[in-house]
C-alpha cells in the first residue's frame, strides 16, 4: 500500500512510501522554477509504477501552487514525454 504524497521541504524531496522503501524524486528551487534533479525508487519496488505515481502527484502539487518545473532528470523529462498532458506545468 502506498502512503500520500508529501514534500519533504527540509530534505528538498517529494516522497511516497510503499512495502519496497520510499519513492523520492530531489528538487532544487530557483527564480519561480523547481527543477527535478532525481527520481529513484528501491530496486526491490521498481517496476510497480511507484516512480509515475509520485510524478503525477508532483505535478499535481506544482499545479496547486501554480508552480513550473523542470525535469533535469532523464527519468522524469521521460515522464514528461510520455504525459503530454501534464507539460502545462513545464517552465
Amino acid at each position: 500500500m502506498t502512503s500520500p504524497f508529501r514534500d519533504n521541504a527540509a530534505h528538498h524531496r517529494y516522497e511516497i512510501d510503499h512495502a519496497g522503501g520510499p519513492s523520492f524524486a530531489t528538487y532544487r528551487d530557483g527564480q519561480g522554477v523547481r527543477a527535478i534533479l532525481h527520481v529513484e525508487t528501491p530496486a526491490a519496488a521498481r517496476g510497480q509504477g511507484h516512480a509515475a505515481k509520485l510524478m503525477e502527484a508532483l505535478v499535481a502539487d506544482a499545479r496547486a501552487r501554480q508552480m513550473k518545473l523542470t525535469p533535469i532528470c532523464g527519468y522524469a523529462a521521460a515522464w514528461f514525454r510520455r504525459n503530454p498532458a501534464a507539460r502545462d506545468v513545464l517552465a
